[in-house]
């Protein structure tokens, strides 16, 4: 990336941060329930789908565990562990320039601070993820997304198509971080989302499993 571009990127996070903040929480608590529950209906209405066609359903769903100014995924993660029977991981940094490491979460599962201040299940490698949820600070419609610029999920996005196991990948995000209009240019390294999930609704259509 040229210092012009990475100098955009840096003001656009500072701009998409803000607007994050200025949310009120009200409605950010709304949106929030709203971004739980369309995920669960399309989780929901694409395994029924896929029974009804006899074909493999998705058992391994590798989340995020959401920081305070994200879309709270916790109670779901909750219900689709005790109640569905998923296997839900979370994200873990190994090495500052590695992909990241999805391990094994419960509800039970002991947890500890990770480098960048990121609670970390204390737990063993999951399988591999028929299913990736992506924090996502900003957006395009084509389904481009900013990340908080350490580049873990692009890299780790890349290794799991590399490594041929099928997934989708769908970004979570606040409706604020659509940058339409902000002069954002994708960077050939960038991984491009399936779909894009905000609290106003999908931003990038629902992916079809």
């Amino acid at each position: 990336m040229n210092e012009n571009k990475e100098n955009n990127a840096v003001q656009l996070r500072t701009r998409l941060k803000t607007l994050r903040a200025a949310q009120n929480p009200l409605d950010t608590n709304r949106g929030a329930l709203l971004i739980r529950g369309r995920l669960y209906t399309w989780l929901a209405t694409n395994v029924t789908r896929l029974r009804e066609q006899q074909r493999p359903t998705p058992r391994s769903i590798a989340a995020f565990w959401s920081t305070p100014e994200e879309p709270q995924l916790q109670p779901l993660l909750r219900q689709w562990v005790e109640e569905e029977g998923y296997e839900v991981s979370l994200p873990v940094v190994v090495a500052p320039d590695a992909p990241l490491e999805f391990h094994t979460w419960g509800p039970e599962c002991p947890m500890r601070e990770g480098p960048y201040g990121i609670q970390e299940p204390v737990s063993g490698p999951a399988s591999p993820p028929d299913i990736v949820l992506v924090p996502t600070l900003g957006y395009t419609r084509a389904g481009d997304r900013l990340g908080y610029g350490g580049g873990y999920y692009d890299r780790t996005l890349a290794a799991l198509k590399e490594s041929g196991h099928p997934f989708v990948a769908i970004g979570i995000a606040w409706a604020t971080g659509d940058m339409t209009g902000m002069g954002h240019e994708p960077q050939p390294h960038d991984y491009r989302l399936d779909g894009i999930l905000t609290d106003k609704g999908w931003a990038v259509p629902a992916p079809e499993l």
